[in-house]
Formats: C-alpha cells, sequence, structure tokens
C-alpha cells in the first residue's frame, strides 16, 4: 500500500472523527433548546398550579382581580394583552410594508442606506425609553389634540363609537397599542427589507420585461416568493408586542378594570407581572401572577402556531395550483 493511500485513509478518518463530533455537538446544541422549552414550561404550571386548582378553567373568564381580598381573574389582563396588540399590529404591518417597499424597490440608492440605517436604530432602542417618551411626550400630546379629535368624529358613529368615548387623559389602552406599534415597526420592516432583497432581480426584471407594472412585479413575484419571510416579520413583531412590559406598563394606565372605551385605562398581563410580582405577599396572589405567564405563553405559542398552519396551507394551495 503506497504512503498516498495510506495519508488518504488517515485522513478521511479524522474527517468521519470531525463530522462525528460536529454532528453530535449540534445535536445537543438543538436538544438544550427544547430542554430550556420544557423546563420554562414545567416551572410556570408548578408555580400556577395552585391557582389553577383554586379556580379552574374559571380563571380565565374572572374579571375581578382584587389581591385585598385575594380574589383573582385573568379576563383584565387578557382583553388588555390581546387589544394592545391587535391595534399595534394593525397600524405597523402597513406601515412596515411600505418602509420595506419603499427601500427595496422605489428608494434611490444615496437614500437607501441612510434611511436603513435609521430603521435598524430604531429596532435597537430600549423599550423603557419608547415608555418614557410615550409618558411624558406622546400621552400628553395624544390626550390634548388627539383624543378629542377621535372623540368628536369617530366617538358619535354608531357601533364603533363606544371605543372613542370617555375623557381624553392620554394614557390607556389606544396610547398603549400606538407606542408598541411604534416599536415593532422598525422590527417588521427590517426582516420584511431583507427578505425583499432576496428576491433574484431576474425575476423581477423579467416581469418588468412582460409590461408588469411596479405593484404588479410586488403583487405577483416578490411577495409570493417571499410570503414566509414576511409572515416571519409579522410573528417577530406581534410576538414583541405580546411580551412587551415596560412601554406599555408606562402608558396603559394599569387599572384591573374593564372597559368598551379605548380611551379608559386597562392591564395587560406584562404590566401586571410587571407592576406585582414583587409585592405580592401571598402564595395565591404569587400563584396567580404565575398562571397569568402561563396564559401569556401559551397565546404565543397558539400564535406562533396559527402562523405556521397558515404557511402550510398556502404551500398546499400552490401544490393544488
Amino acid at each position: 500500500m503506497s504512503a498516498s493511500v495510506v495519508a488518504m485513509q488517515s485522513t478521511m478518518r479524522k474527517q468521519r472523527i470531525q463530522d462525528w463530533f460536529f454532528h453530535k455537538i449540534t445535536l445537543v446544541f438543538a436538544l438544550s433548546v427544547l430542554l430550556v422549552l420544557v423546563g420554562i414550561i414545567v416551572s410556570l404550571m408548578i408555580g400556577a398550579w395552585p391557582a389553577l386548582k383554586e379556580y379552574g378553567p374559571a380563571f380565565v373568564t374572572t374579571v375581578e382581580w382584587d389581591p385585598v381580598n385575594d380574589q383573582y381573574g385573568a379576563a383584565i389582563a387578557i382583553v388588555g394583552t390581546l387589544v394592545t396588540s391587535a391595534i399595534a399590529l394593525l397600524i405597523a404591518f402597513p406601515i412596515s410594508f411600505g418602509i420595506a417597499l419603499f427601500l427595496t424597490e422605489v428608494c434611490p440608492v444615496w437614500l437607501r442606506r441612510p434611511l436603513g440605517t435609521a430603521v435598524e436604530l430604531l429596532a435597537g432602542v430600549p423599550s423603557i425609553i419608547y415608555g418614557m417618551w410615550g409618558l411624558f411626550v406622546f400621552a400628553p400630546l395624544f390626550g390634548d389634540y388627539v383624543q378629542p379629535l377621535l372623540k368628536s368624529t369617530l366617538g358619535t358613529l354608531p357601533w364603533i363609537g363606544v371605543l372613542f368615548k370617555g375623557p381624553a387623559m392620554g394614557m390607556g389602552v389606544l396610547t398603549a397599542g400606538l407606542i408598541l406599534a411604534v416599536m415593532i415597526i422598525p422590527f417588521i420592516s427590517s426582516v420584511m427589507r431583507d427578505v425583499f432583497e432576496i428576491v433574484p432581480a431576474v425575476l423581477k426584471e423579467s416581469a418588468y420585461g412582460l409590461g408588469c407594472t411596479r405593484w404588479e412585479v410586488v403583487r405577483k413575484v416578490v411577495l409570493p416568493y417571499t410570503k414566509t419571510g414576511v409572515v416571519g416579520g409579522v410573528m417577530l413583531g406581534l410576538g414583541r408586542a405580546l411580551g412587551e412590559t415596560m412601554a406599555v406598563t408606562f402608558v396603559i394606565g394599569n387599572a384591573n378594570k374593564l372597559s368598551a372605551s379605548l380611551f379608559a385605562p386597562g392591564a395587560s398581563i406584562a404590566s401586571t407581572l410587571a407592576n406585582e410580582f414583587a409585592e405580592a405577599t401571598t402564595a395565591m396572589h404569587v400563584s396567580s401572577l404565575y398562571g397569568l405567564a402561563l396564559i401569556l405563553f401559551v397565546i404565543t405559542f397558539i400564535v406562533l402556531s396559527a402562523a405556521k398552519l397558515m404557511l402550510m396551507g398556502m404551500s398546499r394551495k400552490e401544490g393544488v395550483k
């Protein structure tokens, strides 16, 4: 056997050993994520068990949250979380889509980099800064000018008018939703911009060559090619909106009551945890807060699962076509 063959066999043996170690190390990294996830679920369930055992399924639908009498229900916090997140996503999605579309398809080359950098810088601003800005700058202006305008216009309409009634204090559920929208716009637009940029130029140029307008290229070429990334960006923003703590705590009003008006103060799951966890004294109070955290985890899981199922359904429809 020649020396070159021996050297080649030795090299191949060394590579197989390296591949084996690489496979096992990456497997450990992947399993560690699942381990952490299971650990979080187990710890939340253990902490929430006394409250869930005491109140049962009624814990989710009960409105009363009274630490004085040691009676707790999660309905107020759940509604506040869902409403503020829905407002934020309703406002942020079209704006983020427009920003990403402008940066990738319309913006001049000399302006593209500065604007992109500005969007990325906004995504890195700590949430407490948004909360302080919302409390000291946005909320007073919103209460003095915008809320009275909404009250005198939309507040007089049937059906939706009830959403815009009540005193214009500046802080409340609507303000929290708007601050969340400002926070998640940079996240969603950054992801959308990145996925729009990976569309092969030849596809867009071919569409333009066939006579398509810019909007037709975006609708028929860019969006179908990047739908997974777009949905991922939206889910990233929604996930941050659902779990945002400090910014919401500053401007939502932190009132444990339900109101049909978006001007009224309210509470979210994250703001309730931030305000009360350090001061919870009774075992039932602490367990109820764990229950809120578990519910927030379940809501996030349901949202992500729904997004995954939606993408799978879209893929199946494409296969049928």
